[in-house]
């Protein structure tokens, strides 16, 4: 059974910085891409960053050269670091893991960025 588990979420100040950490259990046999998302109250989930079993990166516009998305094959895990945080920032964040049959998600992590 895959189960994967976000941290890393916390409060901060604008302008502050945070690592997210995505760990998975369970093995996947065939991984397209992993990637993070986000909601914030009354918003849709939207991609934030992803990058594919090839190592390719792709970025939401709002985040890109702030957030880096990057991965540890040998510990399973999947990082997001987020610079300069702004407050329209504040968000669940969500890991995803793309197969070629399912989509996995993580339960989230609370990411608040304070004015």
């Amino acid at each position: 059974q895959v189960q994967l588990v976000e941290s890393g979420g916390d409060l901060v100040q604008t302008g502050g910085s945070l690592r997210l950490s995505c760990a998975r259990s369970g093995s996947i046999f065939s991984i397209n891409a992993m990637g993070w998302y986000r909601q914030a109250p009354g918003k849709k989930r939207e991609l934030v960053a992803r990058i594919t079993s090839g190592g390719s990166t792709d970025y939401a516009d709002s985040v890109t050269g702030r957030f880096t998305i990057s991965r540890d094959n040998a510990k399973n895990t999947v990082y997001l670091q987020m610079n300069s945080l702004k407050p329209e920032d504040t968000a669940v964040y969500y890991c995803n893991v793309i197969t070629k049959l399912y989509s996995y998600w993580g339960q989230g992590t609370q990411v608040t960025v304070s004015s």
